[in-house]
């Protein structure tokens, strides 16, 4: 039983917080590229894709309706030329992102396909939110493809976006870009997939003494504190200060949201089922919330 970080709470309060998972209708569902890859070469571990569209195209069964925002652009690129690393510069990044999106849109289409799935790809930067008229026809797009039965693939836009140039259009990160997401199409849940297995007091690789937090009912500034910037391999881009600033858009927005380790996406249905499964962060809409003014001060 992990820790949980809730000053009035209780076992049976956590309890029926898991439980009310199972009837989430609206779910959004982000993987890393750490996530989706091998650690031995960093390319694409299409074993785990496999499994990955399949767990989705089973929720959608169950009636759910599930956005899936997807790193691993920059990563198909790297592999389509053999390239190691990090990529060197900007334009590189940008150009293995052009190359590397198409063919893991393929990857998406030919799985979802196979469960008689359709996959549409959806390619966002922070210019399109913070622009009245582009936010408002990206939300009508994902609510007719919700409408239809499609399963929208949902990635920043790395050919045009710039994360290392300040002040420029972009999310920086898939974390953030999710939580966004979720405050877009109103969803009740966002799954965080990662390679932790949810939120500690304090980083577990250095810390043997890190306590595990299973469960938070409030964002608070000491929690905020425990987030480090660093991310855990040379593939992903999100530290945990970005799965936590995911958590305030998240939750402030009146959106559950749940950490968990992605080294078997099963656990996505563990969740689902209300299993006690990496660390949920309990919905508390902010009335005063307004993704506009954060998307435009915060970062």
């Amino acid at each position: 039983m992990g820790f949980h970080a809730e000053p009035d709470g209780s076992f049976q309060k956590v309890t029926m917080e898991r439980e009310s998972l199972c009837g989430k209708k609206r779910i959004v569902i982000k993987i890393g590229s750490s996530s989706l890859t091998h650690e031995e070469s960093g390319d694409l571990n299409l074993l785990k894709i496999e499994r990955l569209v399949r767990i989705i195209s089973d929720l959608k069964g169950r009636g759910k309706e599930v956005v899936l925002v997807s790193s691993g652009a920059i990563a198909a690129g790297r592999q389509a030329f053999h390239h190691q690393g990090r990529p060197d510069t900007l334009a590189q990044k940008q150009a293995f992102a052009a190359i590397g999106q198409a063919r893991l849109m393929m990857i998406y289409q030919k799985l979802f396909a196979e469960y008689n799935q359709v996959a549409a790809q959806v390619l966002l930067t922070k210019d399109t939110m913070v622009n009245d008229s582009s936010r408002y026809n990206a939300q009508n797009t994902f609510e007719e493809l919700l409408k239809m039965g499609a399963v929208p693939v949902v990635n920043e836009n790395d050919t045009v976006s710039t994360s290392e140039i300040p002040f420029v259009d972009n999310f920086g990160d898939n974390d953030r870009l999710s939580a966004v997401v979720a405050v877009l199409i109103g969803a009740d849940l966002l799954i965080l997939l990662s390679d932790i297995d949810g939120l500690y007091s304090d980083d577990p690789r250095v810390n043997q003494n890190a306590r595990f937090i299973s469960f938070v009912g409030e964002i608070t500034p000491e929690l905020l504190a425990m987030g480090k910037e660093e991310a855990g391999s040379s593939v992903g881009t999100g530290g945990m200060a970005a799965k936590l600033a995911a958590a305030r858009i998240a939750t402030d927005s009146g959106s559950d949201m749940v950490i968990a380790n992605a080294k078997d996406v099963e656990v996505i249905h563990q969740i689902m089922n209300g299993e006690e499964k990496g660390t949920l962060f309990a919905a508390h809409e902010n009335l005063n919330f307004d993704l506009m003014h954060y998307l435009k001060n915060e970062y």
